[in-house]
């Protein structure tokens, strides 16, 4: 079932004038898939951001980046409003590292997390793009993680993110067919598009093309700018409420139920 939702980027001041001088501090982390990264986003300013894609797992990186960007930065877990953390789905792995490490500073810092889609976070990457964006995730097995998003304006001129296919795994197939229904051109991003770059060149009837090496892949950045939007709409959730969204079975799981033959 397709569902439309918008999301309002903009930010709101309040006319509390405690409330103007007090600056937000959200940190960032994403690991939904290859790539680990971290940022700190003070306000509408990107302090720090550390990115790696380079060979090495999730659970040695991640951390020595967050303590990095702290103490480059002088931030105390303390002064963190939020934390947002890119939420899935994606690496199984991944997204159980990236949640460990949000939940354990959240609880330990008493303060909220935020749970920011990661298809929608490395779309957000596009930010202000005319054309569809759709960033893919490669799901294995021939299938991908996808989603579909525009940005738009209302008649206010304020911009929305509106999602036009929510974030599923499907064949990719089944989302060329999708896009080429809709007749609209398309820019790709994400690590599913070496995997799938043949077909789409193949079977894309519409206009497309791919988003270049500082966009293509996910940012914490992006998920920081994302959750600060959240966060001012109130949707946040404790330390301990925080999971991380799977949508499929793990492939110890697939591979289980293949086993019993598809009993369990």
């Amino acid at each position: 079932m397709i569902r439309i939702k918008r999301i309002v980027l903009y930010r709101h001041f309040s006319d509390n004038r405690a409330d103007q001088t007090k600056i937000m501090k959200i940190l960032a982390i994403e690991s939904s898939g290859l790539v680990a990264s971290a940022a700190l986003v003070q306000d509408d300013i990107l302090v720090a951001e550390y990115t790696t894609d380079h060979k090495k797992t999730h659970s040695i990186t991640l951390m020595p980046m967050i303590e990095e960007i702290m103490r480059m930065t002088e931030t105390d877990t303390s002064e963190l409003d939020a934390i947002a953390v890119s939420a899935g789905p994606g690496s199984f792995t991944g997204l159980r590292i990236g949640s460990a490490t949000a939940k354990g500073m959240g609880l330990v810092a008493g303060i909220p997390l935020i749970n920011v889609p990661s298809l929608e976070g490395l779309a957000y990457n596009l930010w202000g793009s005319k054309d569809l964006v759709c960033p893919i995730m490669d799901a294995r097995r021939g299938q991908v993680y996808c989603g579909i998003y525009r940005f738009t304006d209302d008649a206010n001129g304020l911009r929305y993110l509106e999602s036009v296919r929510e974030q599923d795994a499907c064949d990719m197939r089944e989302l060329i067919e999708y896009i080429n229904g809709r007749g609209e051109r398309v820019i790709f991003l994400g690590d599913g598009v070496p995997v799938c770059c043949d077909r789409i060149q193949s079977e894309c009837a519409v206009d497309f093309s791919f988003a270049p090496a500082h966009l293509n892949r996910q940012r914490a950045s992006s998920v920081a700018a994302l959750g600060r939007v959240y966060f001012e709409k109130g949707l946040t959730v404790t330390a301990a409420e925080h999971a991380p969204v799977y949508m499929r079975k793990s492939q110890a799981e697939r591979e289980r139920e293949e086993r019993l033959g598809g009993s369990v």
